[in-house]
């Protein structure tokens, strides 16, 4: 199945590819096309399609900011109360009250800093994120969509994309500030609204730039960057939380 799902994902993007060629060969957007469709018809060389690893921008794929960010009171109560395996307040993982431990959804940014690689595969109304670890799908709709009024509070969030020449712009809301941020324990709550600028700087990287505004967490919205490797010869392996729960074992 991931096989097929690979190449379901290369043959889509050369068409889209062969389909943008023959439009420009013609006669271009035109001048009356609405400004929605000219966007897409742009963006159709957009291929942040493969299998990608985390490789830098990342602190020792424990946190997205080397320093801690401006927390609120409430914040830096909450940090306070956290006893991360990770990080200068570092536990051991049986004393841990990180929930990513007890297999507990990662959620959106924290799974970006798992030891696991994801797949990017897109399709003409949506970019998914699909996370070898414990195989989690992220959905990002392309599709001109807005954010619903009655958002259901998930790990992930919503997200919608749209994008900007070669890089796809990402809003997301709706999470249910559950998780922490990254493994060093920096609060994430429900008010947490995340923009992430996605794109492949070249044919074998891929670099998010991340905008953080949740102001109960943190006095000011505050930014950082990630960056991943192209792995072409890897495969998305099958990873089942429950399979691993002795993550003691890691630091034997």
């Amino acid at each position: 199945m991931r096989s097929r799902l690979a190449v379901a994902s290369v043959a889509l993007t050369m068409v889209l590819l062969v389909v943008s060629a023959m439009h420009g060969q013609s006669n271009g957007p035109s001048k009356s096309e609405p400004r929605a469709a000219q966007s897409q018809t742009a963006a159709a060389g957009a291929d942040l399609s493969g299998v990608w690893n985390a490789t830098g921008g990342i602190y020792n794929f424990a946190s997205f900011s080397k320093d801690d960010p401006p927390m609120t009171p409430w914040g830096r109560e909450q940090f306070k109360g956290a006893r991360p395996s990770q990080g200068p307040r570092g536990v051991k993982l049986t004393e841990t009250n990180d929930r990513v431990y007890k297999c507990a959804p990662p959620g959106v940014p924290y799974i970006y800093i798992q030891l696991f690689p994801m797949q990017i595969i897109q399709t003409p109304k949506e970019v998914i994120e699909f996370f070898e670890y414990d195989h989690i799908v992220r959905y990002i709709y392309t599709d001109g969509r807005k954010h619903p009024a009655d958002l259901t509070p998930t790990y992930n969030g919503h997200s919608v994309g749209h994008w900007e020449g070669d890089t796809l712009v990402v809003d997301t809301i709706g999470f249910n500030g559950k998780n922490w941020l990254d493994r060093v324990g920096h609060p994430e709550s429900d008010q947490m609204h995340i923009v992430e600028h996605i794109r492949r700087v070249d044919d074998q990287s891929l670099q998010v730039d991340f905008l953080f505004d949740d102001p109960k967490s943190y006095t000011k919205p505050w930014t950082a960057v990630a960056r991943f490797g192209l792995r072409p010869n890897w495969d998305v392996l099958e990873h089942v939380c429950e399979d691993n729960l002795a993550f003691e074992s890691f630091e034997k």
